[in-house]
């Protein structure tokens, strides 16, 4: 009977010491901001996305999982204005781009998170653009009310393909890059 006790004692401080709470941290969206930039031959556009939803899970004070939804109907151009704005939001929104009528919603799940350093974790997490899930890894820095981030996206395997190069040929000065940067910054 004393060795099952010493047994059950010991199977509770081990339990209790690896079952850490998760506390997850709503994302405010309305606060978040994702700001995006795409190159071509000729310069470059940027603009914003909004993030319709999200969450970060921490176990203790570390980093442990995170889900995203991007709501793609609100890309927009920030460098742009009038009926230039309109053409390009319009095409960006267009099966050519982001088929967003389709596609209304991006996600990102991360499905790793490994600390580097104190507040600072590499994610590897699945991002669905225009129904392709294809997996992604970047930094991403905490605080005990925010985290940032900025990473590039190969537009190209979520079958984003026009005015590529890897795809297109004698596009001159009309090839646009496969990658397009994304800088967010998460209030929570």
């Amino acid at each position: 009977m004393k060795n099952f006790k010493s047994i059950a004692l010991a199977l509770v401080v081990v339990l209790s010491t690896l079952s850490v709470t998760a506390q997850t941290k709503k994302v405010d969206a309305a606060k978040s901001t994702i700001n995006w930039v795409g190159k071509k031959v000729t310069g470059q556009h940027n603009g914003t996305v909004n993030l319709k939803d999200g969450k970060l899970v921490f176990k203790g004070k570390k980093l442990a999982g995170g889900v995203f939804t991007v709501d793609m109907n609100s890309l927009t151009s920030t460098d742009l204005q009038g009926e230039w704005l309109g053409k390009l939001n319009g095409h960006l929104k267009s099966e050519d781009f982001f088929g967003t009528e389709k596609f209304p919603t991006s996600t990102l799940v991360f499905k790793k998170v490994v600390a580097k350093s104190a507040n600072l974790y590499t994610v590897t997490g699945d991002l669905t653009i225009k129904g392709q899930t294809n997996p992604i890894t970047f930094d991403l820095a905490t605080t005990a009310n925010s985290a940032t981030t900025k990473f590039n996206v190969n537009r190209t395997k979520y079958d984003i393909k026009y005015g590529s190069g890897s795809f297109f040929d004698n596009l001159g000065d009309k090839a646009i890059a496969d990658e397009f940067e994304l800088e967010v910054s998460l209030k929570f």
